[in-house]
């Protein structure tokens, strides 16, 4: 799968509808109060970083994990405009390497949905676990079963601009509980052509009793899963939710 390859370079494009800045004071909050007000804090999936360069500029020292060496490029010419000092690792989540541990891990975005497996879901957790300080937790939002079968699944978007247009093709698969995602890209290249470019993206949807179980099998304590945004329980037209889990098993 060549995901975020061509879309890479027009992702913050489209992606300005998403109120990043109301997200990371959302997200700051949770870390403030689960005890983390500074110190180290890894990013998995952290794309084109800004995310990552928000929580930077809120005094948390970040690193940055992704898998797409194209949206790491875009966020290390950021890096480099502008030093956040913020240190991109091209890693995958399911296999990241740390020099030491951090005072907490995020992952925002739907990320998480990208694990395909139940087993990754728990190297995941089981990783975050092993680099984590001492009480320290772990942060992840998902997108809900509900978001994919009610919202997404089927769904056709398409949007004209003038640097760039796509079109893109939900299908949720509901025995599977996988929403694949068929993007269509026509950018606009230097010579004012348009370049036509095809990404196919997979996401599994999580029961939120099968993310409990994840997070125990990984050896982390489960602390909240929370309708996102807020405080409350999910309900079951929750789109998206917020899940927090506290490092277990050091002195």
């Amino acid at each position: 799968m060549d995901a975020y390859t061509g879309f890479a370079g027009v992702y913050d494009l489209f992606m300005d509808n998403i109120p990043y800045e109301e997200w990371c004071e959302y997200l700051t909050g949770l870390l403030r109060e689960y005890g983390v007000e500074d110190g180290l804090v890894l990013d998995l999936g952290c794309g084109t970083g800004k995310l990552t360069r928000l929580l930077a500029d809120h005094g948390y020292d970040m690193i940055g994990v992704d898998l797409s060496e194209e949206m790491l490029q875009i966020a290390v010419q950021k890096e480099a405009e502008a030093p956040k000092g913020i240190l991109y690792l091209e890693q995958d989540m399911r296999e990241f390497e740390l020099y030491g541990t951090v005072h907490a891990v995020v992952s925002i975005c739907d990320s998480m949905n990208y694990l395909m497996e139940y087993e990754d879901l728990v190297q995941v957790v089981r990783l975050a676990n092993n680099y984590l300080d001492p009480h320290g937790v772990f942060i992840f939002d998902l997108n809900t079963v509900y978001k994919y079968r009610e919202e997404l699944g089927e769904q056709t978007i398409a949007e004209n601009r003038e640097e760039s247009s796509f079109i893109w093709e939900n299908f949720y698969d509901e025995e599977e509980m996988v929403n694949e995602y068929d993007l269509t890209l026509f950018i606009r290249e230097e010579d004012g052509r348009y370049g036509k470019y095809d990404e196919t993206h997979y996401q599994r949807a999580y029961e939120l009793e099968t993310v409990k179980k994840a997070i125990a099998e990984g050896g982390m304590e489960l602390v909240a899963i929370y309708d996102a945004f807020t405080h409350e329980a999910p309900t079951e037209e929750s789109e998206r939710v917020y899940v927090i889990a506290r490092e277990r098993g050091k002195e």
